[in-house]
């Protein structure tokens, strides 16, 4: 028998309420699975994890102790876990010494987390924290004297501070926050000290652009105040300077900053981004700024890089493909020596070259060499050690061609590199820089040199950092300062690496930085211009010295990584000449009219320059010789002499074969027959003299001829009438006689102005314009000139 409806429903209504337990209990096991599994997991990494409080180390010193020094480490300790962090201390901990450079590389990779290295010193040196909430900050002082560290054999000791606590969760004692740095002990002086180099470069990015002001002193235009903010006090640049005078140091300097700092000591502009000029107001910061590197550099080795320090890379890969842009190195090396010695009165060194970073291969060096220089500055990763040696090599290195490779130490070299604002950062730099040093030296006891070559542009922090590991690493015990033109003329290593690399091995990341070969296009595009121009000035100095050294800028290293600036610098450069070069021009002319067989069509040729303009030719053309002659052909050239300001027409005579129109074409060109400038074309529209015309004309002369003569015989009437009066008596009674017949003749009135001799000094045809006049308007002729013949 089958169920009823009703007790069919009731069975499956009771189904559903038996399972739905069954159904929920899954969920809520998937739902509360992670949150359980979770929990003592973030508590366990709270409580027993070395980065549960982060330590750092903001001051070590001294950052090379001797015996009987005392060792301060000074820094903060920062609660990042959730629990508060109970019966805490914070120690010193020191673990074994570093058999050598890679270790002490492997090392600094991991400076927090992990195991704790060493044992702790006494506890009566630790300082201790009642409690440490989360999200706090404390500061810590650590004195410890050196003995007390049990310091055994010379060498680089890994040094950690350590916390220890304990939290709710882990109530008990373990390590939870460290940070790691190296620790120099060369207590008495090495056997044999490293002979090093520390280069002390002034280089900034390019400012001056191609623009001055059109007054005597050509006031120099800048594209941004930055530079006046680097020299000022506390800007990079001054800091530079007053670190590197207290140091034994090479300078290394671009001279454009020179000179771009010697024109801000006058009157000089600033253009903004709306293209307007504001005066700028830095001239006793510039003054000074150059007061103090005088000071700084005499007596002292100087050497300097080719004006604006050109990108040798990109001249070697992109710029030799380009006829004409080694020349400007050449240029640019020269330009430097004059500047350094004008404006800080030494004599510097131009025999060194320094590629970006170092990074060289043949076709660097071979460009490098061009200019002159037969030392190039280069970096031990780009060069490349020997597998033979077992230590690191002296920097010099014979190439061949009578060329030498200095080879600075990349390790020593790149520690001052990244963010190096924050104290801690700027400790570890100070201690990893001083351990890779004294390991150098320890590798063997051969006499070596050392060259430190930073980056070209160091921050203020890092300038600072650089600073202060030079003057600890020139006071320790185990280096001696030389000079860079010691270094480089020292015996080499006869098994370092003298090959150079090809420019396969040119790094990819420095390759994509370079300047592409239509930068140099565009650059010798703009020199050809300067060329064609200088030729027709007086003064060509007012023009090629500020644009060759605008071309130099054009190349300068300073534009890797800033393409956009680049090609906006270049294109200002190239269209500021282009400005000036249009400033000489001919006038536009419309239609020109020749009522007859014969004419002079005059030409005008406008100079806005501030000089002089000479050495030009106006040549004028027929489109159509036969039907238009200019001057007894095709074609006739003048030569062009235009003071400054004014403007000067040039005459042709011309012979028409035929009526009707023919185009003429007015071109300028150099003395080698270079076109200068735009040519104007215009139309000259030869008119028939028709015998209506020709009767007109004799009509007019007829009347003339009659009325003249018409004038003469009334003249010569009245004459005849005023003889035959008798002359007054004397009042005395005696007869004076007649009076001279020809006086009143004499004193007639003169004839009127129009009716009287041209003069020498005024245009004998109303067309002919005077042959030097102000500057006039540079407008159109107006529709239709007629040139008289």
């Amino acid at each position: 028998m089958n169920p009823s409806p009703a007790r069919r429903l009731l069975r499956r209504t009771g189904a559903l309420l038996a399972t739905a337990p069954l159904l929920a209990a899954p969920a809520l096991l998937v739902g509360s699975a992670p949150a359980q599994a979770d929990a003592p997991a973030t508590a366990s990494a709270a409580a027993t994890g070395t980065s549960t409080v982060d330590v750092a180390v903001n001051e070590l010193s001294p950052s090379a102790p001797v015996s009987g020094d005392t060792l301060t480490i000074k820094g903060k300790v920062t609660n990042k876990g959730r629990q508060a962090v109970t019966d805490a201390h914070i120690g010193l901990r020191v673990g074994t010494s570093y058999t050598g450079r890679s270790s002490v590389d492997q090392a600094a990779k991991n400076g927090t987390g992990g195991t704790p290295d060493g044992s702790e010193v006494p506890g009566k040196y630790a300082k201790k924290f009642a409690k440490l909430e989360p999200g706090v900050t404390q500061d810590f002082t650590l004195s410890v004297p050196v003995k007390a560290l049990n310091l055994g054999a010379d060498g680089v000791y890994q040094i950690s501070a350590a916390l220890m606590g304990q939290t709710a969760a882990a109530p008990y004692q373990q390590t939870l926050g460290i940070q790691r740095t190296f620790l120099p002990w060369q207590p008495d002086a090495a056997g044999t000290r490293t002979k090093t180099t520390v280069l002390w470069p002034l280089i900034s990015e390019t400012g001056l652009t191609a623009e001055t002001g059109t007054n005597e002193t050509q006031t120099a235009v800048f594209g941004n105040d930055d530079l006046a903010k680097e020299i000022a006090p506390g800007g990079r640049l001054q800091q530079m300077l007053a670190l590197g005078s207290a140091l034994d140091v090479t300078w290394v300097i671009d001279p454009d900053l020179l000179a771009s700092v010697d024109a801000m000591t006058e009157a000089y502009k600033v253009k903004g981004a709306d293209g307007k000029l504001t005066s700028g107001r830095q001239q006793g910061v510039a003054n000074e700024w150059l007061k103090d590197l005088q000071a700084a550099v005499q007596d002292q080795k100087v050497v300097t890089l080719p004006f604006a320090d050109p990108d040798l890379a990109s001249l070697a890969h992109s710029g030799t493909k380009v006829t004409g842009s080694l020349s400007h190195l050449k240029d640019a090396t020269d330009a430097a020596v004059r500047a350094v010695d004008t404006i800080l009165h030494v004599t510097p060194d131009a025999s060194y070259a320094w590629p970006v970073e170092g990074a060289v291969d043949r076709d660097i060096v071979k460009v490098a060499t061009s200019a002159g220089a037969n030392k190039i500055i280069a970096r031990s990763d780009s060069f490349g050690e020997s597998e033979k040696l077992s230590y690191t090599p002296s920097a010099a290195r014979p190439i061949g061609g009578g060329t030498t490779a200095v080879v600075a130490d990349a390790r020593l070299s790149t520690a001052f590199q990244g963010d190096l604002t924050s104290a801690e950062r700027s400790t570890l730099a100070v201690q990893e820089f001083l351990a890779q040093s004294l390991m150098l030296d320890r590798q063997t006891d051969r006499q070596r040199t050392a060259v430190i070559a930073p980056q070209r542009t160091p921050t203020a922090s890092q300038a600072q950092t650089m600073a202060k590991a030079v003057a600890v690493l020139q006071g320790g015990t185990w280096t001696q300062s030389q000079s860079l033109s010691a270094t480089a003329s020292a015996k080499p290593d006869p098994g370092a690496t003298t090959g150079v690399p090809s420019s396969r091995a040119y790094p990819s990341k420095l390759r994509k930085q370079e300047l592409p070969q239509s930068a140099f296009e565009q650059i010798q595009a703009t020199q050809r211009e300067l060329e064609n121009f200088k030729v027709v000035l007086t003064d060509e100095s007012r023009v090629v010295t500020p644009f060759g050294r605008a071309v130099d800028r054009e190349m300068s290293t300073s534009w890797r990584g800033r393409t956009a600036a680049s090609d906006d610098f270049r294109t200002g450069v190239s269209e500021y000449l282009s400005g000036l070069t249009d400033q000489v021009s001919l006038i536009d002319k419309s239609e020109v009219k020749l009522s007859g067989r014969s004419a002079t069509i005059p030409v005008s040729v406008q100079n806005n320059l501030w000089q002089d303009v000479d050495h030009l030719k106006l040549r004028l053309t027929s489109d159509n010789g036969t039907r238009l002659k200019i001057g007894d052909g095709a074609f006739q050239d003048q030569e062009v002499t235009i003071t400054s300001g004014h403007s000067q027409s040039v005459k042709f005579t011309t012979t028409a074969k035929a009526t009707g129109p023919v185009w003429v074409y007015a071109q300028l060109l150099t003395e080698d027959n270079q076109p200068y400038g735009k040519q104007i074309a215009f139309q000259v529209d030869v008119t028939e003299v028709t015998p209506t015309v020709m009767l007109v004309i004799a009509g007019g002369v007829l009347l003339l001829v009659l009325a003249g003569f018409r004038m003469y015989t009334h003249r010569k009437r009245a004459a005849v009438e005023k003889a035959g009066e008798p002359d007054e008596p004397g009042t005395d009674g005696t007869d004076d006689g007649p009076r001279d017949d020809a006086e009143p003749a004499a004193q007639a009135e003169p004839e009127d102005e129009a009716a009287s001799p041209a003069r020498a000094d005024v245009p004998q045809q109303p067309s002919d314009p005077v042959a030097d006049t102000a500057s006039e308007s540079t407008a159109p002729s107006g529709t239709g000139e007629r040139v008289d013949r």
